[in-house]
């Protein structure tokens, strides 16, 4: 017996009869692929980022004759988010016209946080590139250079040296402390590992400024201590370790615990399971808070103003008078109101930026999991 049922609306409106029992619809529903986009899709994307650009030309600046790029732009997306739900409704149901728009919302967040990012980088090297081209840039210091001097005089040699000595002090003491701290916290416990983690977390967030200050009063008031590398490779230590420790203290964490418990199984002691399978597992995310630690301090200016006196001549004796670095060569020419030195300051601040890159390409390179063939 065959029971005939009335003809439903399929959701794209065409007409689907349901037939006998057991007999399937040719014509069922099928999931959305949320994923997928179609031409109409495309088209709708295009059109109203189009048709929105054109109608908030003709109404911000022709007829209410506003200026600002930046309020330009933010009445652009919003006016594109409302036509581009306007347009998607037209042809699609009230579930898919959110999930065009949340996407459309992400996108633009991406967008923006994109543009910001290569907007400053081209920024800096468009700046520094007159100082770039000169060899003796990279080559020479400043001493005897006036600030006025051309560009084909004087150069960073000096803040590059101080800059890779004295992240390279703070990383040879940071790292030790950071890992074990975080070995600590993650596989030793204890009552006082609740407050280590508390310190840690808090240290996150001191203000550089406070660590400089504390280096200074500490050591060069107090200890009568003079202004030189190594203080400023301490300044920045005391902000590298609390970076470091708590990136790895993440990192160990991930570390399932059933390989743990498979080497205490095979006769480990804890040291070795740590030595042997946690540490080696984790390498990556240990290098990813390497990166971490040395982007915070290799760029930091406040804690060099105060411990770290500004110097013209190449000094590579960390513990023997001042040390010029990258950022407080950057700060020292930005602020200084001459053209030609400002153009050196961003010259310094393109070879930060390039160095940056360089180690964090170098590091993945040797952090990489190696994939043994067969």
């Amino acid at each position: 017996m065959t029971i005939q049922l009335s003809p439903t609306t399929s959701p794209n409106g065409s007409a689907t009869s349901a037939v006998g029992m057991g007999a399937p619809a040719k014509d069922a529903d099928q999931p959305r692929n949320v994923r997928a986009r179609s031409f109409e899709d495309y088209a709708a994307f295009v059109g109203s980022l189009v048709g929105s650009l054109a109608l908030v030309w003709l109404v911000y600046e022709r007829i209410l004759a506003w200026t600002g790029k930046v309020g330009f732009v933010a009445c652009w997306y919003v006016v594109f988010l409302a036509m581009l739900a306007a347009v998607t409704a037209l042809s699609w149901p009230l579930p898919a016209v959110v999930d065009r728009v949340a996407s459309a919302v992400f996108l633009g967040g991406a967008v923006i946080v994109g543009a910001a990012l290569v907007a400053t980088v081209f920024y800096t090297f468009y700046e520094g590139w007159p100082a770039l081209h000169h060899w003796n840039f990279y080559t020479h210091d400043m001493a005897g250079v006036r600030p006025t001097s051309k560009l084909d005089q004087g150069g960073v040699s000096h803040a590059i040296a101080g800059s890779a000595i004295q992240v390279g002090i703070a990383v040879l003491v940071s790292l030790p402390l950071g890992i074990t701290t975080a070995i600590y916290m993650t596989e030793v416990g204890g009552r006082l590992s609740r407050t280590v983690r508390t310190v840690i977390e808090a240290m996150t967030a001191l203000p550089d400024i406070l660590a400089g200050l504390f280096i200074y009063v500490f050591l060069v008031v107090d200890l009568h201590m003079q202004k030189d590398g190594f203080a400023v490779a301490l300044a920045l230590m005391v902000t590298m370790v609390p970076v470091i420790a708590r990136s790895a203290e993440v990192t160990l964490r991930v570390v399932p615990g059933g390989l743990r418990e498979a080497g205490l199984a095979l006769g480990a002691s804890q040291w070795q399971v740590v030595r042997r399978v946690v540490l080696p597992t984790a390498k990556s995310g240990l290098a990813t808070a390497l990166i971490l630690g040395i982007a915070r301090c290799a760029g930091e200016t406040a804690p060099l103003l105060i411990v770290s006196g500004a110097s013209t001549f190449f000094n590579s004796n960390p513990f023997d008078s001042s040390m010029n670095s990258l950022p407080l060569f950057i700060a020292s020419g930005v602020k200084s109101g001459e053209p030609l030195f400002i153009t050196r300051g961003f010259g310094a601040a393109s070879l930060l930026l390039l160095l940056v890159l360089v180690l964090f390409a170098i590091t993945r390179f040797l952090a990489r999991d190696k994939v043994r063939g067969r």
